[in-house]
Parts: structure tokens; sequence; C-alpha cells
């Protein structure tokens, strides 16, 4: 018993041993080296007021301007293409949407305004034939509306008394050679067809002719007076018809490229309540109006049943259903400053870039692209003008930073 109690205790204390040098061991083994895993910090080059920032500050702080902490900018947010990154939540604060530029049908309708003018190739005057005299008068104001073939006027002209006579005798001579000539030197004195007819008929001079309207109008002027004296070929009325009348339209410069010739108009008067009339656009006219500065067109209008009158004012509607898709940005895109006109490009990862484009036409809120943008590329639509405002900064010279105000900082930062 007593050697196996022996026994027993020599091992326990060979265990302990063991044990206890096996823990001195792992103390003494060498700990690994934990690596270093803190990120390098990003350099802040200045602090500014988003609100204005064109102004930097060299340390953080209270805004001078506004109620608000300042903004670090960052060295790796600036671009060198001149563009401007913006973090996310910061364009959640700004509020900044973007749009696509896309081709699309700039369809806003425009309505102008034109006034109703006579169609001058309708003029027609009618002259005296020879020296006379205006023996009766039908038609004694200006104004007045007449049909064609309606009496004018009766002259009584006696110059053409010996004519006639001369050319009777020779008729009488029965030389048919002869009276050809004597009755085409009465024609060459401007005696119409039927006085001559009415000589051959009659055998008896003939010196009244009646003076009769060449077409449906009205009598735009009138320039004698019964019982007056005449000379061959003096006006004595000027007739204009209205089967047909020319509208002047205004229209703004920006419409330029939306009225051609050929164009159609649709317009509507206040006079004539849910009627439209329609035309097309004959001339663009080269004058500017003095005053409102608008372009000029002239529409040619058919007026069948004379219900369109010089001097009416027409609300016209130019056709625009063969416009073709232009390429457009939203209008709030634009930023118009001076000369210049600029968006800002969205990348898509926080990147935005100001773009100088040329711009047309501006219908409902969309304008025409001309150059500078491409199909499918994003703009800034909402909080471009602080970023275009940053990025117009930085391709200045740099300005140096100032030291906030304490004071007006509420104390030391």
């Amino acid at each position: 018993m007593t050697g196996t109690k022996t026994y027993s205790l020599l091992a326990v204390a060979i265990l302990a041993a063991l044990a206890a040098g096996y823990v001195a061991g792992r103390h003494s083994q060498p700990a690994p080296a934990q690596a270093s895993v803190t990120p390098a910090e990003r350099k802040v080059l200045y602090w500014y007021d988003p609100m204005t920032p064109d102004q930097r500050f060299d340390k953080p702080g209270k805004s001078p301007f506004m109620d608000m902490d300042l903004m670090p900018r960052y060295a790796d947010e600036v671009a060198d293409d001149g563009g401007v990154t913006v973090s996310a939540r910061q364009q959640q604060n700004l509020g900044m949407r973007s749009e696509k530029v896309q081709r699309r049908m700039l369809t806003a309708p425009l309505n102008v305004y034109g006034t109703v003018s006579a169609d001058e190739r309708s003029l027609r005057t009618v002259a005296a034939r020879a020296n006379g005299l205006v023996e009766k008068l039908y038609v004694a104001a200006s104004q007045q509306p007449v049909k064609k073939g309606q009496k004018l006027a009766t002259l009584w002209i006696p110059d053409w008394t010996a004519a006639q006579q001369e050319y009777l005798a020779v008729r009488q001579l029965g030389d048919r050679n002869l009276t050809a000539a004597a009755r085409q030197r009465l024609a060459l004195q401007f005696m119409p067809e039927d006085i001559l007819r009415s000589v051959d008929k009659t055998g008896q001079p003939q010196t009244r002719i009646t003076v009769s309207a060449p077409q449906d109008g009205y009598l735009s002027q009138l320039f004698v007076r019964e019982g007056a004296q005449v000379s061959a070929t003096q006006p004595l009325f000027e007739l204009t018809s209205l089967k047909q009348v020319w509208i002047v339209m205004d229209y703004p410069p920006s419409a330029a490229s939306e009225i051609q010739t050929g164009s159609k108009v649709t317009a509507s008067a206040d006079s004539q309540p849910g009627e439209t009339f329609h035309g097309m656009v004959s001339e663009l006219l080269p004058d500017v109006d003095a005053v409102s500065r608008t372009l000029k067109a002239r529409v040619v209008m058919d007026n069948p049943q004379e219900k369109l009158r010089p001097g009416m004012y027409l609300n016209l509607s130019p056709d625009n259903s063969m416009q073709t898709a232009v390429l457009a940005i939203p209008q709030e895109a634009l930023i118009q400053t001076g000369s210049r006109n600029t968006v800002l490009l969205d990348d898509g990862n926080g990147h935005f870039t100001p773009r100088a484009v040329t711009t047309g036409a501006t219908r409902d809120g969309w304008t025409q692209v001309l150059s500078g943008l491409e199909e499918g590329q994003s703009v800034v639509t909402s909080g471009q003008f602080l970023i275009d405002s940053e990025a117009s900064l930085r391709s200045a010279l740099p300005v140096p930073a100032t030291q906030p105000d304490a004071h007006q900082h509420g104390g030391d930062l």
C-alpha cells in the first residue's frame, strides 16, 4: 500500500511539471503582430458654406452667413475635368434630380395673332379711256360694296365723235380692207368692243361710255366726283376683292423655326365664334415690328363668304403636325449666365461636369439642344446652380482660405 501511494504521488508531480512547462512555453512565444487597418485620413482642402461657395475657410466652424456648419472640401473631390464630386448625402440635401437627354416633339401649341388686310394682288384700278366728263356717278362713297358688271359711272367723251364719223364714212365706201383699218384705229383710241359694235349696229357715233365693275368687291378708293373733267388713263375707282385675304401674322423670334413658307395656319375670330378659317404662309416678311420686336409672315386665306374684313384681329395657330423630333432637355436644366448656356452632366457616380450647349426653341417646358449634348446623357434639373458655381470657382485662380470670424461663431472653434 505504501508503495502504491508513493507511485501515485510521483505521477501527479510529473503531470503538474509538464503542464507548468507547457504554459510557460506558450507565454514565452512572441505574439503575432496585428496589422494596422486604420485607413488614411482624407485630406481637407478648405471648408465652405454651400450657400456661398466662393468664400473659403481654413478651419471648421459655423458659417458667418447662414446658421449652419461649414462643410469640408476634400482633395479627392476635385476632378481634373473641372467637374465636381458630390456625395449621395449632399445630393439628397441639395434635392438634386437628373433627366435624360431625349428626342421629342416640341408640340406645345403656338398661339399668335394676326391682322386681316386686303390681298393687294386683287386690287383693280378703273381708269378713264379718253378725255371726257363724268356725266353720271352711280357710286358716290368709298367702302361701298359692288358686284361684277355693276354700273359705276357714265362718261361723255366728245373726242370720239370725229373718229367714229370718219370710220362710218370709210365703211360706206365698201372697201373691206380700208374699213378694217379704220376700225383698228378706233380700237387704238381705247374704245371698248361694245362701243364699236354699237357704232356698227346703229351707224351713229357713240360718245357716251358706261364704266362697270370688273369684279366683285368694294370701292376702296374713289378718285372723282360727278361733273368732274377727266383725262385719258386717269384713275376713277379702285376696287378690292375679299374672296381671298391676307393675314399679317406676328410671331416671336423663338418660333422662327416653326414658321416656314407653306406652313398651314388655322384662324379664329371673336366675331365668328365656333368657326375656323384655314390658310397657308405665302411669304416671310423681312421687317420686324419696332415696338414688340416680333417677326411677320403673310398668310393667304380664302374668304368665299367675305366674313373676314380688313382690320380684323384673328387668333392664329400654326400647324406643327409636320414637325420632326429634336434633341431636347428640360428647361430647368439650363443654366443661363450672360452669354453662355450651361448644363451639368451627371455620370451616375456622383460626379458632375459642366457642359456648354447651344439651344434652340423652348416649348412646353422643354428646350431644343442644337449642339453640346448627345441623346441618352443625363443632365441635372434641380440643385445644379450651386454645383455650377463651385465648378466655375475651381476653374479660376485659387482663392485663399479665410479665418472664420470667432465673434460671429460665438467663440473659438
